[in-house]
C-alpha cells in the first residue's frame, strides 16, 4: 500500500507533464511514451556510469525536454499534424532509446540511487518516504501554479485556448507550444528517471502505453476536482495520479492478470470521462464540497420613504400608482 502511494507520487510528475500539454496546450502529444523511456535510458545509464543521480535526472529531464522541442518543431515549423508529430517522435526515440542503453534492460541493482539514503536510513517504505515525495511533488506543483500565472505561462494559457486570438495580439505561438511541449517532456522523462532509479532498472517497453496512464491520472483527477483554476487542477493531477496508482493495486490484489492493466487503464479513462455526464455528478465533486453555495440574490422590495401626513396619498412602491382614496381627494 505505501510502495503504491509512493509511485502514485512520482508518478505525479509524468502527470503534471500532460496535464500542461493535455489540457493547457490542448495538444495532443503521444511523445511521452518514446520521452519517459528516453528519461529513464539516461538516467541509469549515466548512474550505471557513476554520474551523481540527482545530476543524471538532471539530465534525463534535459533530454526529454530535448525530445519535446523537436516535436514542437515538426508541428510548428514543419507544418506537421501534432498527432503526427508525437508519434514520429516517439517511433525515432524507439531507437535512440536503445542506442542509450545499448540494450533492452539496464540493472540498477547495486546502483547508488537518489532513493539509496532514504532505504539506509530505513526510511523508505514507510509513511516518512511519502511525506517527503508527497512535499517534492507539491514543491514542482506550486512552481507549475507560479508559472502558469506569469505572463508567459498565461501567454501559454491563451494559446491552448485561442491560438488565432492571441497570435493577433502579437504572441509568438510556435515559441509557446514548443516551450510547453519541452516542460512537458521534460517532466515526463524526469519521472521515467526516477521510476527507473525507484524499480532499479530501465525497460525499453516501460513507456509503451504511458500517455494512457497520464490521461487517466488527469482525467480522473479533474472528474473530482474540476477544473475550474490551475490550483485546484494541479491538485486533481497528483490526487487523479495516487488515484490510478490504487486501482491498480486493487485490481491485482483481486487477483486480476497483470496483463490486463491496459485494458483497466483503459476502462478507468472512460468511466472518467463519462462521470460529468451523469445528472448531478457535480454536486459530487470534492470541490463542490469545499465551496459554500453563492449567496442567492435577493429580490429588493425597497419601499419609497413616505413623506409625513401623506397618508394614502403616497404613491405605491411597486405599482407607480395612487390608490383609490387619492383619486377621491
Amino acid at each position: 500500500m505505501i510502495g503504491t502511494l509512493e509511485l502514485g507520487l512520482i508518478y505525479g510528475v509524468m502527470a503534471l507533464g500532460v496535464y500542461l500539454t493535455f489540457r493547457i496546450l490542448n495538444f495532443p502529444d503521444l511523445t511521452v511514451d518514446g520521452s519517459f523511456t528516453t528519461g529513464a535510458a539516461v538516467g541509469a545509464g549515466l548512474t550505471i556510469l557513476g554520474w551523481n543521480p540527482a545530476v543524471a535526472t538532471l539530465v534525463a529531464v534535459a533530454a526529454g525536454a530535448a525530445a519535446g522541442c523537436i516535436t514542437g518543431l515538426l508541428h510548428t515549423f514543419g507544418r506537421i499534424d501534432g498527432l503526427l508529430a508525437g508519434i514520429l517522435t516517439m517511433i525515432a526515440l524507439w531507437s535512440i532509446n536503445l542506442r542509450i542503453m545499448g540494450t533492452s534492460n539496464l540493472s540498477l541493482l547495486r546502483e547508488e540511487t537518489t532513493f539509496t539514503p532514504l532505504r539506509e536510513a530505513g526510511i523508505m517504505g514507510t509513511w516518512g518516504s511519502v511525506g517527503l515525495m508527497l512535499a517534492g511533488v507539491l514543491v514542482l506543483k506550486l512552481v507549475v501554479d507560479w508559472f502558469l500565472s506569469t505572463d508567459l505561462g498565461l501567454s501559454i494559457q491563451a494559446t491552448g485556448n485561442n491560438q488565432q486570438m492571441i497570435r493577433a495580439l502579437g504572441v509568438n505561438t510556435n515559441a509557446t507550444t514548443i516551450l510547453t511541449l519541452a516542460i512537458s517532456n521534460g517532466f515526463v522523462a524526469g519521472c521515467g528517471a526516477l521510476i527507473a532509479q525507484y524499480q532499479g532498472f530501465a525497460d525499453i517497453s516501460m513507456g509503451i502505453g504511458l500517455i494512457l496512464v497520464g490521461l487517466a491520472s488527469v482525467i480522473l483527477g479533474q472528474a473530482l476536482f474540476g477544473n475550474s483554476s490551475v490550483f485546484l487542477a494541479t491538485v486533481g493531477v497528483i490526487v487523479g495520479a495516487v488515484l490510478y496508482r490504487l486501482v491498480i493495486f486493487a485490481a491485482l490484489s483481486v487477483g486480476l492478470d497483470p496483463n490486463d492493466m491496459k485494458l483497466i487503464s483503459a476502462v478507468l479513462v472512460v468511466i472518467a470521462l463519462l462521470l460529468p455526464m451523469i445528472p448531478g455528478f457535480s454536486r459530487l465533486q470534492v470541490i463542490g464540497s469545499w465551496r459554500k453555495p453563492p449567496p442567492e440574490k435577493s429580490v429588493v422590495t425597497e419601499k419609497l420613504p413616505v413623506p409625513a401626513g401623506a397618508g394614502a396619498a403616497a404613491p405605491s412602491a411597486r405599482s407607480g400608482t395612487t390608490t383609490g382614496g387619492d383619486a377621491n381627494a
